[in-house]
């Protein structure tokens, strides 16, 4: 099912359950370590997910798997959206993986820049910009195909308005959904809607949930991408800073409240960064499931 018709009905009614989707990444131990993340995935099913996002791998290393895509769709049947990076890509690599992916059913990607290499200085090839990639693809094929967008703008952006004039672009080139970047703010994610639906652009905007599951997670993740803490949150998570069980309750607790306040607003979507484990995202979803 593509994104189109995913997304069909987004203009839901508040406090009514959005479609929820899930991201993973291809585990960093190879094949060995599939089975693992089966074993999560096998939990999550349970909350008819709309789609599984496999990443093309963190810091610029593209170790996306095949085999990984392949069994995802034949052994735990998902629908899989494979994501696409273009830094230090070819047209022509592009090209093959785009008829593999087709060739295996798949009917949705993510068209991502990725992450610039760091042991070089210059890595462009025949792509520059995520919307080079939309295009591209959208000129090659039929597949539905999801940007990134981010609430509090790109790291390496000005400002958000600069940010959002490239996430135009990339709809202006063919994206029929836009998944943001995590958030802790709701209020960030409100203000970021609409100012992107001021500059006329229409397609679903789903809001991407990374439930707190260690004060680590928090310091790498504030540090590798525009992404705020709220003074209430900062102050939890200090006083929980060397009690693990403890940061990783708060995090479901507070994941449940922001997804909850999301859904009486009627987004038509929940994308959630599982990190490759269940515990945090099934607890979370059980408990809006309760209140909805």
């Amino acid at each position: 099912m593509k994104l189109s018709e995913i997304y069909e009905d987004r203009a839901i009614a508040s406090n009514v359950m959005p479609k929820i989707s899930f991201e993973v990444f291809p585990p960093k131990g190879g094949e060995s370590e599939f089975p693992l993340l089966y074993q999560e995935l096998n939990l999550l099913k349970k909350y008819n997910p709309v789609l599984v996002s496999l990443t093309w791998g963190a810091g610029g290393n593209n170790n996306n798997s095949m085999e990984l895509v392949k069994s995802l769709l034949t052994d735990l049947k998902l629908n899989v959206m494979a994501h696409f990076t273009c830094i230090c890509n070819s047209k022509e690599n592009v090209e093959k993986h785009i008829k593999e992916i087709e060739s295996l059913g798949i009917e949705n990607v993510l068209a991502l820049r990725g992450d610039e290499p760091q042991d070089i200085e210059v890595c462009h090839n025949d792509f520059r910009y995520a919307n080079e990639l939309v295009e591209f693809i959208k000129s090659k094929t039929d597949l539905s195909i999801a940007v990134a967008g981010y609430p509090e703008g790109h790291i390496e952006s000005p400002d958000l308005e600069f940010d959002i004039e490239n996430l135009k672009r990339k709809v202006d080139s063919g994206a029929d959904a836009i998944y943001t970047q995590l958030f802790f703010n709701n209020d960030m994610y409100f203000s970021y809607v609409e100012k992107v639906r001021k500059q006329g652009i229409s397609v679903p905007i789903i809001p991407g949930i990374m439930p707190v599951i260690s004060y680590k997670q928090i310091e790498r993740m504030t540090s590798l991408a525009r992404v705020s803490v709220p003074v209430n949150m900062r102050e939890k998570l200090e006083r929980y800073k060397d009690r693990p069980e403890d940061i990783k309750k708060f995090g479901i607790e507070y994941a449940s409240e922001q997804c909850c306040s999301l859904i009486q607003s009627g987004v038509s979507g929940l994308h959630f960064y599982t990190l490759n484990k269940a515990y945090s995202t099934a607890n979370i979803l059980d408990n809006i499931m309760s209140v909805v």
